[in-house]
């Protein structure tokens, strides 16, 4: 699977460890910054275009991470067709994409253990969306406000 990944500094050496983690486990991975430590720079145009390349790119899904995890996902969920989640443990990760059908999640970097963190998000990528009717109607509804904004 292709997987789309953006961070800011504080999530820059965990980028780092995940990157070959997926890779080992055959996935593409893509990376969409930041690539060099930069102590002031700032994740949304890291976390957008890595959401932008997903909503561009069927079937691959996106990991945003830096401190939190909070404003990354934020960043993310602007873009048209993204539903990020901010996962931080197994379970809101599988159910982000069961329930939701989420194509990025975000995650603290600083917030969990290497170990903790790559769970989280191997459970995200390993879990399939549910299909069913009461939450594709719901993922609807979001769609449709996102289309329309009434």
């Amino acid at each position: 699977m292709r997987i789309h990944l953006a961070t800011d500094h504080a999530g820059l050496e965990f980028k780092d460890a995940l990157t070959k983690h997926l890779e080992s486990l055959g996935h593409d991975v893509i990376d969409h910054g930041a690539f060099v430590y930069e102590a002031q720079d700032d994740y949304p145009q890291f976390c957008i275009a890595a959401a932008q390349a997903v909503a561009n790119d069927d079937g691959s899904l996106g990991i945003v991470f830096g401190g939190s995890g909070n404003g990354e996902q934020i960043a993310a969920n602007k873009v048209r067709g993204i539903r990020a989640a901010l996962a931080w443990n197994v379970e809101t990760a599988r159910l982000a994409r069961e329930h939701n059908d989420a194509n990025v999640v975000g995650v603290g970097a600083r917030q969990h253990t290497q170990e903790e963190a790559f769970a989280i998000i191997d459970e995200f990528i390993k879990t399939p969306f549910s299909g069913e009717s009461r939450h594709i109607r719901r993922i609807g509804q979001i769609g449709a406000y996102e289309n329309t904004r009434d």
